[in-house]
């Protein structure tokens, strides 16, 4: 039997959805978390073959001892993935001590993770790319900013979500950049873009096709919303762009992505750029070797009448799939909300008036909450106009 290492299957919550389509597709499913077994959900203690509690995720030589009982015990292992971007690079370390040999290594998924490094995969694909430099001395970085003008946008050079984000207006800004930033963590600047953020989701086989893929939109940025704790509403569209469907493609070649699902962001710009580029074009952000966060591998399935976690197994197990689309396409919305707002309606409303269109609703995880929100609603519609009707109805609060 094929043996499969899942490391932190239990985080997120629904990633059981994932072992129970490897399971299905004869691989032995090897867990190892720092959740003790008696905690795992039903569900993922059905589907996994055998556990190994780590109960110190950050010690990674607990996790080299846990991987080398179960190739003790089971024999050889074939994959070794979390699908979490938290993980990654332990992941690709685990691959290497112990010559697993399908999976990304450390020196290929620096850059995945560096955003520095990801612009000379983009650039391999004929991508613009904004302007961007490390951040170091004040002077050095000034003189960045006389070059493409206020504002730009600071960010760590490795990392996701908006943690450690600036926006930098002007002088003032800069001077509270250098009083508040993180010492130890490597910085990068970009001119600034105006857009929304658009996804290119899927699943890329062995050589790199993409066998499926799905899109996203997200306004605002998800920076927006953590510093503002706004309500994040987003969607995933019935059909992929023709545009982004070609930029995805040729992005996934770039960066050898083989057998995994991903989650790429780029910017549709809103404003023209003077000198790089026009309103509606669509210009590279980040990578992220995983599938996007929150529930939504369950709004692509719900947008695409189909199960992408089933398609993942099937690339992993045969490199092929003979999954379909079998109901139909739609607008799939997430819309949130958060503890201590008040808002002009109740759960209890959202959950009685949309009852025919919602899919799931619930409570995230507290550490997706900054980004995420607390509480969500998604559902599907068939068309926009009622989907944005659904977003004010969720959002409205007393004035």
């Amino acid at each position: 039997m094929r043996n499969f290492i899942f490391i932190s299957p239990h985080f997120p919550d629904h990633f059981w959805c994932f072992v129970r389509a490897l399971r299905s597709n004869g691989f032995r499913v090897l867990g190892i978390g720092d959740c003790p077994y008696g905690d795992l959900s039903y569900e993922l203690k059905t589907f996994l073959s055998d556990y190994y509690c780590c109960y110190d995720m950050q010690d990674f030589n607990r996790e080299v001892d846990a991987v080398r009982y179960f190739r003790d015990k089971y024999g050889e292992i074939e994959y070794i993935e979390s699908l979490n971007e938290f993980w990654l690079e332990k992941d690709a370390r685990l691959r290497e001590i112990f010559d697993v040999k399908k999976g990304v290594r450390p020196d290929e998924l620096v850059y995945w993770q560096k955003k520095s490094l990801m612009k000379i995969r983009y650039q391999e694909a004929g991508l613009k790319t904004a302007k961007y430099t490390l951040v170091g001395d004040k002077s050095d970085l000034i003189n960045f900013i006389n070059e493409v003008g206020y504002p730009v946008f600071i960010k760590p050079n490795i990392g996701v979500g908006a943690a450690g984000d600036y926006k930098i207006k002007d002088e003032n800004d800069l001077d509270d950049y250098y009083k508040y930033r993180d010492e130890s963590v490597e910085y990068i600047c970009e001119q600034y873009l105006t857009g929304n953020i658009i996804s290119f989701d899927g699943i890329a086989d062995e050589d790199s096709n993409v066998v499926f893929a799905a899109s996203n939109f997200f306004p605002p940025s998800i920076a927006n919303i953590v510093q503002g704790r706004k309500d994040l509403f987003y969607y995933t569209l019935p059909t992929v762009p023709l545009m982004l469907m070609e930029i995805g493609e040729k992005t996934i070649k770039a960066f050898k992505v083989k057998q995994r699902y991903f989650h790429l962001e780029f910017f549709m710009l809103t404003e023209d750029v003077p000198g790089f580029a026009k309103k509606g074009e669509i210009i590279p952000l980040e990578t992220n070797m995983r599938c996007a966060g929150g529930y939504t591998p369950h709004m692509i399935n719900y947008a695409n009448s189909i199960d992408t976690y089933q398609i993942y197994a099937d690339i992993m197990a045969y490199n092929e799939t003979s999954q379909q689309s079998i109901g139909g396409h739609f607008f799939c919305a997430c819309g949130s909300r958060r503890d201590g707002v008040n808002y002009e309606h109740s759960d209890y409303d959202i959950l009685d008036r949309y009852q025919s269109c919602l899919c799931m609703s619930g409570r995230y995880a507290d550490v997706l909450s900054g980004a995420m929100g607390n509480r969500y609603f998604i559902a599907k519609f068939t068309t926009e106009e009622d989907m944005e009707n659904f977003k004010e109805y969720v959002e409205m609060r007393y004035e």
